[in-house]
């Protein structure tokens, strides 16, 4: 990020700022106002008390009227209560401002992933940018946090300018009497020379700061690399799924303990200690003995000018205040305008993240029967295909290759799905079954030929409407600790009848008897103390049961009975037909024996279909790659006869 800073201009952070502000804007503007109203409000605060405080001492000194002491006395007391009390309105209001725009400015990123394209969600650039969004917000509150910030703080300083000028001016213009010998500080040299060493202590400082500043920002790297470890290896103890792996290998003791030791970034005598207690402790300690300085050479021309007869002693605390004020005000200023600047670099990354563009087509032509055809059994999931609406899905010479790759995943396959039909997919681990799957689906569209729905190429079809017509059940399917008859449904108002159905007929009723709550028991303990555990086995049932709630067309399943026991995937494909109904089934799976009840299969080899046609027939071809895996898997299952049998 520091050879980034060292690049952006002050003319290109604006711009990012500016850019900053319009997605901001339009997202909390009650937070901008807020917090320019505490700021400036925090600023006004000091120069009102310390102008009604010279009011008094003046008053002290020179006619003592009761009368005028107890009037200002009572103005200082007011006003100081009902300035406390709004600036402590304000301060509520900013802070719920910003708890509320936090979780906005989570969302913008939420949404971003949300409506990317699946080949960028799936890409290392994206997990990486985003990655170093998280991390440069964590360790610094750097990126659009940073900016909401720093544009309110530069409101403050302006009112502190202001305000100082406005306070200071009459200390300028009031004279010395001639006779007294102090007549020179009337000389429009001495105002010069003041104004000039305000200037000068004030760019000074700032150039103090912005060294002190790039001090750390050289270190952001190393910051963000450290705090990425620390969350990963500092949390692992704290992850349920690998307790037993942290026990058994004591990987606490032999992995994690060292990498925590070997980053020294936030330890006593690290990069970040010295970076404190050396440039960046010498550079703010200059700065701030510059300050010390101004405020002594402040003081000395005030109370010159004070002791020459020019104004009365209270005038003096007005103007130190409001010489001070002016001070910080600019050199904070200055500094928020370094910091601005130091941010854009982490804007530019948080925009770059923002504007990754999606290139997939989504289509504009409509699925007749995804609207007004749909059945019953899609309840709460609105525009659901009709499940008996004939949908045939034909590839035509499909190639692919992942995006940044030069080698194909897929050549060549030329297949369609016959309605109705069970296939079974199968081939050795990349072999390209996943890959296959993911092109139906339209996760990725092919680098070369066709995928035809109904003789149209999908990339013409709504693409919302297309990914309506797919049920699946993923090998690394994801259940929500929410209500089981939530997680079934995918949404919050649904059928409660129908979701039992479903659950039934993926075998999971018993378990459904035994749930506390029934339907409305929740999943895991993040959520609810009350939560329900289950096995592997029974969250890949309500997989399946959720892949049947959907009622849409095409079913598939990517090893759906991978953990179930062996009784529990037989109750599976035994009524495997009634389950998936009138649906085209497309099957994935490593266990060649549970795919003889399939129609068709397809094996896959080096990114081909090498061969297709029925258990039967397939595994009768004795040179086939399919009876090679068969002959591969059966050893394991064979003790003098074959043991295998048609489900």
């Amino acid at each position: 990020m520091n050879q980034e800073n060292e690049k952006i201009s002050f003319t290109e952070a604006i711009r990012w700022q500016g850019r900053s502000w319009k997605v901001l804007g339009s997202l909390c503007p009650s937070l901008f106002i807020s917090g320019i109203l505490y700021e400036v409000s925090n600023a006004a605060i000091p120069l009102v008390e310390v102008w009604l405080s010279a009011r008094i001492l003046n008053e002290l000194v020179s006619e003592r009227d009761p009368r005028i002491l107890f009037r200002l006395v009572v103005i200082q007391l007011v006003s100081s209560a009902v300035l406390a009390a709004g600036r402590a309105l304000l301060l509520r209001w900013k802070n719920y401002e910003e708890a509320v725009c936090s979780q906005g400015v989570e969302k913008i990123y939420i949404d971003k992933m949300i409506g990317m394209d699946f080949e960028n969600i799936d890409s290392q650039y994206v997990y990486d940018t985003y990655s170093q969004i998280c991390q440069s917000d964590n360790w610094g509150g750097w990126g659009l946090k940073d900016s909401i910030y720093r544009t309110a703080q530069m409101a403050g300083q302006l009112a502190r300018i202001v305000g100082g000028v406005g306070l200071s001016v009459t200390l300028f213009a009031s004279k010395v009497p001639v006779d007294g010998g102090y007549g020179w500080l009337n000389h429009p040299l001495c105002l010069v020379v003041i104004l000039g060493i305000l200037l000068f202590v004030t760019l000074f400082s700032f150039v103090c700061s912005d060294k002190a500043n790039g001090c750390v920002d050289k270190a952001s790297g190393e910051i963000m690399l450290s705090n990425r470890f620390f969350a990963f290896f500092g949390n692992m103890c704290t992850e349920r799924e690998r307790a037993a792996d942290l026990r058994v290998y004591e990987q606490q003791e032999n992995v994690c303990n060292p990498y925590m030791e070997r980053m020294d970034m936030f330890r006593r005598g690290g990069v970040l200690a010295k970076t404190f207690a050396g440039p960046m402790g010498l550079w703010n300690g200059l700065s701030a003995s510059l300050s010390a300085i101004l405020t002594g050479a402040v003081y000395l021309f005030v109370c010159m000018k004070a002791w020459a007869g020019a104004f009365g002693v209270g005038s003096i605390a007005q103007y130190v205040g409001a010489i001070t004020s002016l001070f910080l005000g600019l050199t904070n200023l200055l500094r928020s305008l370094g910091v601005m600047r130091f941010n854009a670099a982490y804007l530019k990354n948080t925009f770059a993240f923002l504007d990754i563009p999606d290139k997939m087509y989504q289509g504009s032509r409509p699925i007749e029967g995804t609207a007004d055809n749909r059945t019953a059994a899609g309840k709460g999931l609105p525009d659901q295909p009709a499940s008996n609406k004939e949908f045939e899905i034909e590839f035509r010479d499909v190639s692919f290759k992942y995006p940044g790759s030069q080698d194909y995943a897929l050549r060549h396959v030329t297949m369609a799905f016959k309605m109705g039909r069970r296939t079974a997919v199968v081939g050795m681990n990349g072999s390209g079954k996943t890959t296959f799957i993911k092109l139906l689906c339209r996760m990725y569209d092919p680098t070369e030929g066709q995928i035809l729905l109904n003789g149209v190429d999908i990339r013409q079809y709504r693409y919302s409407d297309y990914i309506r017509l797919f049920s699946v059940v993923f090998q690394d399917f994801v259940l929500f600790a929410l209500p089981l008859g939530e997680n079934v449904a995918g949404v919050k108002d649904y059928d409660r009848e129908r979701v039992k159905e479903c659950l039934e007929k993926a075998g999971f009723s018993r378990r459904l008897d035994k749930m506390p709550d029934g339907l409305d028991t929740y999943l895991y303990k993040d959520l609810d103390k009350e939560g329900v555990e289950v096995s592997g086995g029974e969250a890949q049932k309500i997989a399946i049961a959720r892949t049947l709630y959907k009622d849409a067309p095409f079913v598939i399943l990517d090893e759906p009975t991978a953990a179930l026991d062996p009784v529990a995937e037989m109750e599976i494909y035994s009524k495997f037909n009634d389950i998936i109904e009138d649906k085209t089934a497309v099957y994935i799976s490593h266990r060649l024996s549970s795919c003889q009840f399939c129609d068709e299969i397809l094996v896959f080899d080096q990114g081909r279909i090498v061969q297709r046609g029925s258990h039967q027939i397939l595994v009768a071809d004795t040179k086939g790659k399919y009876c090679e895996m068969w002959t591969a898997q059966a050893q394991y299952y064979q003790d003098g006869e074959q043991k295998f049998a048609p489900l």
